[in-house]
This record gives structure tokens, sequence and C-alpha cells, in this order.
């Protein structure tokens, strides 16, 4: 470091610094095969999704989306991150999905799906981002307290 005598030297020290780092462009990952590869999380759900590009089939856990997800909404949570993206039907999902139950199940696939999509396409990631699905929900059950029969439920109170 250079010998600081004066306020002088002080600022010609701190003029002297490099501008500040301007960050990389985003690059697109993808694997050999030329697939992309996420971890979506939702309540204790974690999905595993990897997409390439194709006719729009979803593949979850070795079943097509309407048996796996058989409810409507489930299906429709699916498919929000292709819509908001403008990419319906141009690319194939395989995921695979464990813990939880269905709707949490649902809700980590689409955020692996979001999650993937920006990283083939890093263009995708304003709309994906501006419509909240790059986000992680952290929303999870409460955990029991002792002395209550659920997280915050007490026993019924009387006096006599």
């Amino acid at each position: 470091m250079a010998d600081i005598k004066s306020l002088d030297d002080l600022k010609s020290a701190v003029g002297a610094a490099p501008a500040a780092v301007v960050a990389a462009p985003r690059v697109a990952v993808r694997d050999k095969l030329g697939r992309s590869y996420a971890t979506g999380k939702r309540k204790d759900a974690v999905a595993r999704v990897w997409i390439k590009p194709g006719s729009g089939k979803v593949v979850v856990n070795g079943k097509e989306v309407a048996v796996y997800f058989a409810r409507p909404v489930l299906q429709m949570i699916l498919k929000q991150p292709f819509t908001v993206a403008n990419v319906v039907g141009q690319f194939d999902v395989f995921a695979t999905v464990a813990g939880g139950g269905l709707s949490g199940q649902a809700g980590a696939v689409k955020h692996g799906i979001s999650k993937a999509l920006q990283l083939y396409e890093p263009a995708l990631r304003a709309a994906l981002k501006a419509a909240g699905f790059l986000t992680r929900d952290s929303r999870v059950v409460e955990r029991k307290k002792y002395g209550k029969p659920k997280a915050r439920k007490s026993f019924q109170f009387s006096k006599r």
C-alpha cells in the first residue's frame, strides 16, 4: 500500500482505484446432450428437472403429466412458466420429484422448470423473474410445539 500522509494523498489513492466491476452477461448452461438441469423446491417436495428442445412432452417420475398430476389445476401450474415465457410446446421436460404432497410437488416442478428455462435461454429470465417463478416459496409447515396438540392449537380451557 502507498504511503498516505495527507488528505491529498488519500484522494489520489482512491481516485486510482479500478472502476466498478461490470457483471458478465449470462450465458446458456447446457450439458453435452443439449439439456438444462435445475432443482425446484416447494414445501417438502424436491424436483430435479431436465429440459431440452422438443414437442412439449412432460414426463414426471416416468409417467405422463396427465397421469401423475390428474387434477387440471396442477397441470395448469406446470404450464405457467411456458406461457409466461411464450415457449409453449417448444421444450420437453423430464422430472423426478420426491417428498411432500401433490400440490407441493407441482410447485416444485414449476420452480425447477422456471430455473431450467432461464438457464437454457437467459433472455427468458426477465419474464420469469417478473412473474415470480424464480423465487423459492419459503413457506413450510410450522413445527409442533410441546404442550400443544398442533403447532398453535391449544387444548380446551375450563376454569372448573
